[in-house]
């Protein structure tokens, strides 16, 4: 299994970037199927992907309403079985402590704001005419470029593109569940529990030296 090295000195420096709004970018090329994936130093020191997965796992994993565009601009979206092996060797799903601490490496609340791309998030009107609509973009500063991928449930039913964004964790819950992460307009991180069989965006992180 190839693994990534990273000097403390370059931990050091891409953390000081990321939090003057910074980030320390990079890119990994999976050799199963040749795609380039964006990766990003998040100021824990771990190195994430930027975007979502789409590697087409040989069951388990959709394009939102079965269109190859939306894989192209979302990545594709995995059963939690399928997740679990999904991500290319050097890489793993992150679990949720790992979600935890990526963006400041403390436990407090997320603004999810931080992490939503700066683009592709559709405005959020409340239908009260005197109100003006908010964008659902956020600032992105520390190079995550959340997007809203949606969901594909468990009864086959697509859900929430260009609303919501959800992404599996390997942390396991009571059966036939595990947890999962969701972005909306607002700037909250949601911890979530999905089924197992719920259809979700994933995002790899490298292994540890």
């Amino acid at each position: 299994m190839r693994k990534l090295l990273l000097t403390t000195a370059a931990v050091a420096v891409a953390i000081a970037g990321a939090v003057a709004g910074e980030p320390s970018f990079g890119t990994f090329t999976d050799t199963r199927d040749g795609q380039t994936y964006k990766t990003v130093i998040m100021p824990d020191g771990m190195t994430w992907m930027a975007q979502n997965l789409n590697y087409k796992t040989p069951c388990g994993s959709w394009c939102y309403n079965d269109s190859l565009s939306y894989c192209k601009k979302y990545g594709r979206l995995y059963s939690w079985d399928a997740a679990m092996t999904a991500c290319p060797a050097g890489y793993h799903v992150p679990s949720s402590i790992s979600w935890k601490y990526m963006r400041n490496g403390g436990d407090i609340k997320y603004v999810a704001n931080y992490l939503k791309a700066r683009s592709g998030w559709n405005d959020h009107c409340d239908g009260d005419n005197d109100r003006p609509c908010i964008s659902g973009n956020g600032t992105d500063d520390y190079g995550f470029s959340a997007l809203p991928g949606g969901i594909r449930s468990f009864d086959g039913s697509f859900h929430n593109i260009g609303d919501k964004g959800y992404w599996w964790t390997a942390t396991k819950l009571r059966d036939g569940f595990a947890e999962s992460r969701s972005i909306g307009y607002r700037d909250d991180l949601y911890y979530t529990a999905n089924k197992k069989s719920d259809v979700l965006s994933v995002r790899c992180v490298a292994d540890r030296p």
